[in-house]
């Protein structure tokens, strides 16, 4: 039997229910970009006296010393060279590590988040509309942030570096980027004053706290607990212990004792139904009652003071024109008694 053209590849059993990754993309591969690059990258270690090579068959890359290396802590600063490399950043960007006082980080995020799709919007919120919210952080921090697949690559000051990795792991953790930024912000402008430089800034820096909205039927209750609590929380009385006795409690009468006594047992079926219905119906109608009142005490105006009236005045500073004199006169008699002594 011929095959025909339309017939569907076969798959093997173990890859049957695997999905397409959204960042699995024709550009993730850097072959292609690690062979054209390479003589730049054995040109810029060379000075150095660092060896590298780049192992297409078994996909490695390596880098070791010679007998020109000079400084022991380079060799470390290659092997960044071709971590970042790896991951995607240019090598005009990549040999920027060489130098002093730039270092390189790479923060996997790939296990903070269980769920694909949650991951992918995470990821998307750190980089932002058209990479705005990656830009200000990159402008606040001089970093240079790359986010490519499973991990962020950072190339920046050693300060920075702890700042940025603390934004990355708490956008995966659902904080928003924008928290942070405005921190940095007031972090910034806060440095330029020398005369901060010794204080604590704790009183500046914003402070964000989850909050659950307020509905109308809980705000007055809360409110008036909050001001009779002053904000402290008051310890639970404990329980008063209550009297041993050997005795075992007394019995509790059965559902069928209780309808026998109040004479439901004898009714209907339908009867009983209909008995229960309204009894429901009830309780009900109670509890809109209360819902109701509830509700309504929201919107009762509080109890205004009424302004004093014009002979309440008159009397209000007949008082202190006496209580002055008064003063006035023991101040002079204590002024007398102290002449005479």
């Amino acid at each position: 039997m011929a095959a025909t053209s339309g017939e569907q590849p076969v798959i093997n059993k173990n890859k049957k229910h695997r999905k397409e990754k959204p960042w699995d993309t024709d550009d993730i591969d850097q072959e292609n970009y690690l062979r054209e690059v390479w003589s730049a990258v054995t040109k810029v270690l060379d000075p150095y006296g660092i060896a590298c090579t780049l192992d297409l068959v078994h996909g490695s890359m390596s880098v070791r010393t010679t007998r020109k290396t000079f400084d022991p802590y380079i060799i470390l600063k290659a092997r960044d060279i071709i971590k970042l490399l790896a991951r995607g950043v240019a090598i005009t960007q990549a040999q920027k590590v060489l130098q002093d006082d730039m270092a390189c980080d790479i923060i996997k995020i790939g296990n903070l988040v269980r769920n694909k799709d949650r991951f992918v919007k995470r990821r998307q919120r750190l980089i932002g509309p058209d990479g705005s919210t990656l830009k200000a952080i990159e402008l606040l921090t001089q970093c240079y942030v790359l986010v490519q697949g499973n991990t962020v690559s950072v190339m920046g000051p050693y300060k920075s570096l702890k700042e940025v990795r603390r934004i990355v792991l708490d956008c995966m953790k659902n904080i928003h980027p924008i928290y942070r930024i405005k921190e940095l912000m007031i972090r910034r402008e806060l440095a330029k004053d020398p005369k901060l430089a010794t204080e604590s800034w704790d009183r500046f820096l914003p402070k964000f706290r989850k909050r659950h909205l307020k509905t109308s039927e809980k705000t007055s209750k809360k409110n008036e607990k909050l001001a009779a609590d002053d904000g402290t929380r008051t310890k639970k009385e404990k329980p008063a212990k209550k009297v041993y006795t050997p005795f075992p409690p007394p019995q509790q009468p059965r559902k069928v004792d209780l309808q026998l006594e109040s004479g439901e047992y004898f009714l209907k079926v339908h009867e009983r139904e209909a008995r229960e219905v309204q009894q429901r119906k009830q309780k009900q109608a109670e509890a809109t009652l209360k819902r109701r009142a509830e509700r309504a005490e929201v919107y009762v105006a509080p109890k205004e003071e009424a302004a004093p009236t014009v002979e309440e005045k008159r009397k209000r500073r007949h008082t202190e024109v006496d209580s002055d004199d008064r003063a006035g006169r023991t101040k002079k008699k204590k002024k007398d008694v102290a002449t005479e002594a």
